[in-house]
């Protein structure tokens, strides 16, 4: 009898975790890919000020891209000669927007005077858009189309390179 009742009681455990896990991914919320993108944060740190719609108008239904660090990522600052670069590049003038998340405002402006930034760069400081897009980890690059739809996340550092790839696969899409 006690083999039988551990038999039952297993069987009875592992139906509930069965039922929790089809339960649990049929009712979580899907990853960013194919959404519309929120809205970006309000507060301007350099650059020009900027928009989801301005960037939108700016990019003339090309791709556009959104990149999310912190003054406290290794993995941004990495990432951050790479940006400038780009965003002087044909392929990405008026195209790339950086936003700082959950960071202090002197970390913040003290990184983006220490890498030259031109581009756009907005300041999230409570984290609250980069919740809204779902952020995972930093740095991380959001590329939406012309239409301000996700088309693809870039995690980590990426180079020019990446960059105007995943630009150009959403624009020929």
């Amino acid at each position: 009898m006690g083999r039988r009742r551990m038999l039952l009681i297993s069987s009875a455990l592992a139906a509930a975790v069965v039922a929790l896990v089809i339960f649990g991914l049929a009712s979580s919320e899907s990853g960013p890919v194919g959404r519309r993108a929120p809205a970006l944060p309000g507060e301007h740190l350099a650059g020009s000020p900027a928009t989801l719609d301005s960037m939108l108008a700016t990019a003339h239904g090309r791709a556009t891209l959104i990149t999310f660090w912190a003054s406290w990522c290794g993995p941004c600052a990495k990432e951050a000669t790479a940006l400038e670069r780009f965003s002087r590049s044909a392929a990405g003038r008026g195209r790339l927007v950086g936003v700082d998340w959950s960071d202090a405002l002197s970390g913040a402006r003290s990184f983006v005077a220490s890498h030259g930034w031109t581009f756009p760069v907005l300041r999230d400081a409570e984290g609250t858009v980069g919740n809204d897009y779902r952020l995972t980890g930093l740095p991380t690059t959001f590329v939406l189309d012309g239409s301000g739809q996700i088309r693809s996340v870039l995690r980590g550092p990426q180079d020019a390179g990446t960059l105007a790839r995943a630009m150009a696969s959403v624009s020929k899409s």
